[in-house]
């Protein structure tokens, strides 16, 4: 039997010759004319090296041949079984999946979400569920999605690739903060003091000593200095507590920290901060995808 590829939607075709045995009548129900319905009835009668229908004696419709009458059973059980396939969305159940869901995140995001999505599947005796969490390349991320490499990335909006689908987790704001005892006390500063001040700066993709605080003291003809850029957030409130430092951090990131530092209001107002994951399109309807995008959306709200 010589059956290519695109030979295949013949067979749905075949099924409704079989079945009416009229080639008037299956054409009419396919929707396409009867000179293209013969023409493919020509085709499978090579693949199949048999005439599989021919005209009945009486001149009104077809019978089927032996071979006909053969394939028409497995064939109507083969198309079902397809129709199945492709009406029936693959399952997921928690409890029983062992799959590893890959998250792009910085430090601060899986300390915030992502140490809850863990504590929660825990506590919920989700065992097999593997996370694996990847520090993000903003230039690539894109890429690193619609490869698969990431199932779905935690960043800010303004960070989520064109075109691609995302959903807010959480709304943030900065604040100011300092070590314990800083001499200069807890008063909120003013725009002069905090230029004034020496600064730590989290730069993701590392290096750098600008950041939007920057662009806002532009605004009214300021500067900072910048004595430090790191590139996580976890070593932050070490070099607070042993210097005179200052950093511009999340409210929720300080709040693991209040034994050690103190958090003070910024002298200006900043941009609103929404924290999104986003993901590629192909994985809007994975069942496994859509619970891990609920169990985010849960640990954010939660």
């Amino acid at each position: 039997m010589n059956i290519r590829a695109h030979d295949m939607p013949l067979l749905a075709s075949l099924k409704v010759m079989l079945d009416e045995r009229n080639i008037t009548r299956a054409a009419a129900r396919l929707g396409i004319s009867q000179p293209a319905l013969s023409a493919q009835l020509a085709r499978l009668r090579d693949i199949f090296k048999d005439q599989l229908l021919t005209p009945a004696a009486s001149g009104k419709g077809m019978v089927l041949t032996p071979r006909g009458n053969e394939l028409k059973e497995p064939l109507r059980l083969a198309l079902q079984n397809l129709q199945d396939v492709i009406g029936a969305p693959a399952g997921f159940d928690p409890k029983k999946s062992d799959r590893t869901f890959t998250i792009g995140a910085n430090d601060n995001a899986t300390a915030i979400v992502g140490s809850r999505l863990v504590a929660f599947s825990r506590r919920d005796g989700l065992s097999g569920i593997r996370f694996a969490f990847r520090s993000i390349d903003l230039m690539k991320l894109a890429g690193q999605l619609e490869a698969g490499d990431l199932d779905v990335a935690l960043v800010s909006k303004d960070a989520v690739p064109s075109g691609m689908p995302s959903q807010p987790l959480l709304d943030e704001r900065f604040m100011m903060a300092q070590r314990k005892d800083h001499p200069r006390g807890l008063r909120r500063p003013t725009m002069r003091e905090y230029s004034h001040l020496e600064h730590i700066i989290v730069s993701g993709e590392g290096g750098g000593f600008r950041g939007f605080i920057d662009d806002v003291l532009a605004r009214d003809g300021l500067t900072r200095c910048v004595a430090v850029s790191v590139q996580h957030y976890s070593v932050v409130p070490l070099l607070l507590q042993s210097t005179d430092l200052v950093c511009t951090l999340p409210q929720r990131f300080l709040n693991r920290y209040r034994d050690v530092l103190q958090s003070l209001p910024l002298p200006f107002n900043t941009r609103p901060f929404t924290l999104h994951a986003t993901w590629h399109a192909r994985f809007d309807n994975d069942r496994g995808h859509q619970w891990l995008r609920q169990q985010l959306k849960d640990c954010a709200t939660g």
